[in-house]
């Protein structure tokens, strides 16, 4: 998986200095940090569409599954944006194992 995230990354960095006239990503970019929020909710809130929609089916399945792609890649958009990996997201999360979910999300509202 990581070898999937570590090419999206360098093609999201490559598409920085692209012309956002021939790619979507760039034009993203040059429409600021706002327009990727903006398509960042959009996808959050088609995932979550999609996930109440579920019925097991395969068209559902489908569904979900594409919108998840695209919340996960919308969200790399904006780390790239921001100057962000996607690794301290991946370290992130690797912290949180052995910690309780309870803990961990009490400990965040202490800091």
């Amino acid at each position: 998986m990581t070898d999937v995230l570590a090419a999206l990354q360098e093609t999201l960095e490559a598409r920085k200095s692209a012309s956002a006239d021939t790619s979507y990503v760039a034009g993203l970019y040059n429409n600021g940090l706002n327009k990727i929020l903006e398509k960042l909710g959009e996808e959050a809130t088609e995932t979550v569409l999609a996930a109440k929609d579920y019925d097991g089916s395969d068209a559902a399945r489908a569904a979900l599954v594409a919108e998840t792609a695209d919340l996960w890649f919308h969200s790399l958009v904006m780390l790239s944006h921001l100057g962000l990996s996607y690794d301290e997201v991946l370290d992130t999360l690797g912290n949180r194992f052995g910690t309780s979910g309870l803990d961990e999300k009490a400990a965040r509202t202490k800091a």
